[in-house]
């Protein structure tokens, strides 16, 4: 079970769930009706609108031939994921030292800034002004920013001149 939860985690079960009846060609308002549930429910949780439940998971489960408790451990794993999106929250650079005009093509608040940080830094490095760089460098640190932009190509070479100068 585990092998297929790890390629999974961090989905919510009601993605996983909508794959499977699409691949049993199965509606999800028949799927309500075997299992005695509104098809509400089924709508709302393949959306991602709602959590799953363990009663519901076990009649999903038993309907599907999945493993017993498959359904609750992926909830477990996406309930994991938007605990830690939440702490990452916390630990943001200073957004009032940051122009947003710099991530015209994303939403500022919709950052992940541990994840993204390979993005950030390099176009931080390549459009920002001093004070934001100095700020990710703050935020990133040397040698996490000196890392990212050695991969990135030959004309940021002076960017990373200006990182270890700093």
């Amino acid at each position: 079970m585990f092998e297929k939860l790890s390629i999974l985690k961090g989905i919510h079960p009601g993605f996983f769930l909508e794959h499977e009846l699409k691949k049993k060609k199965l509606s999800k308002r028949q799927f309500a009706i075997s299992l005695a549930e509104h098809p509400q429910t089924i709508g709302t949780i393949t959306k991602g609108k709602r959590d799953m439940n363990t009663s519901l998971s076990l009649k999903a489960e038993k309907a599907l031939g999945l493993e017993e408790g498959f359904l609750m451990m992926l909830q477990m794993f996406y309930d994991i994921k938007i605990e830690k999106e939440k702490n990452n929250n916390n630990n943001i650079p200073n957004l009032d030292l940051i122009r947003p005009i710099l991530f015209w093509d994303v939403k500022l608040e919709k950052i992940n800034w541990d994840q993204h940080k390979e993005f950030i830094i390099s176009r931080v490095f390549e459009r920002g002004n001093e004070n934001e760089q100095k700020e990710i460098q703050r935020f990133y640190g040397k040698e996490t920013i000196l890392a990212i932009l050695s991969k990135l190509p030959v004309d940021n070479y002076i960017k990373t001149k200006k990182v270890k100068n700093n």
